[in-house]
């Protein structure tokens, strides 16, 4: 007896997107309607907010894990990470929560990975000409990814982007220890330790006035300095 119709039907992969969010009630909710378009889930990681973003994102149809405390960025997006897996995730799409990125162009950084062309892909700032970073982030971008080529020996032209896709053998084989920020260039040279396939699309972006409340000096040498700390404890390259 033939198995019943639905038995053989493909099942499609399960794409989620994360969201590591402090203080955005204002966006949002926008930002997970949209994202919804292109996603099967939506997993909002509250970092230890003040504001009612939980309750904003709840009501916009996200799941939402609650921190008592401010994690940081890279404490947040690890939480996203555990989630996925345990969801069994093929696509894990970050997103900030600020409503610098737009969710419309999703399905250009998840699309390399379900055709596993690329364990991870980078939303490229510089890659879009139309995206106007300021002249002060524009710089201290290029510092960090340069360094970080030389370092490890990668070739991406937006180590600092968070709107990012990982595949589920990224989600596996890498994690995150620093809690900052400096946890997208820990996740870039780890990839590159592992031979991960790693690719670049352009983005566009959208600077407010509230966008990353950190004074990008001191945010761009801690960073810096990361990618030296990390290059050094992680010898063994392949």
């Amino acid at each position: 007896m033939l198995p019943p119709y639905q038995s053989c039907k493909r099942v499609k992969p399960k794409v989620v997107a994360g969201i590591p969010a402090y203080n955005e009630a204002e966006s949002i909710g926008d930002i997970i309607r949209r994202a919804l378009s292109h996603v099967d889930e939506v997993i909002v990681v509250d970092d230890g907010s003040t504001d009612n973003t939980a309750q904003v994102a709840s009501a916009a149809g996200a799941t939402v894990i609650r921190s008592e405390h401010n994690q940081g960025a890279g404490g947040a997006t690890g939480v996203c990470f555990q989630q996925a897996r345990e969801g069994e995730a093929a696509v894990l799409v970050t997103i900030d929560g600020d409503g610098q990125h737009n969710a419309a162009e999703m399905p250009s950084l998840i699309a390399p990975v379900l055709r596993g062309e690329a364990d991870l892909v980078i939303g490229s700032r510089f890659l879009d000409k139309g995206c106007r970073i300021p002249r002060y982030r524009r710089f201290g971008i290029t510092v960090i990814s340069t360094l970080l080529n030389l370092a490890s020996r990668v070739k991406v032209s937006d180590s600092q982007s968070c709107y990012r896709a990982y595949s589920k053998k990224a989600l596996r084989s890498l994690d995150i220890t620093e809690p900052g920020f400096a946890f997208s260039v820990e996740l870039i040279i780890k990839a590159r330790r592992q031979g991960l396939a790693i690719d670049e699309v352009p983005i566009s972006c959208i600077y407010h006035d509230h966008s990353h409340s950190l004074n990008p000096v001191v945010h761009g040498i801690g960073v810096a300095l990361s990618v030296i700390r990390l290059r050094a404890t992680l010898k063994s390259w392949q």
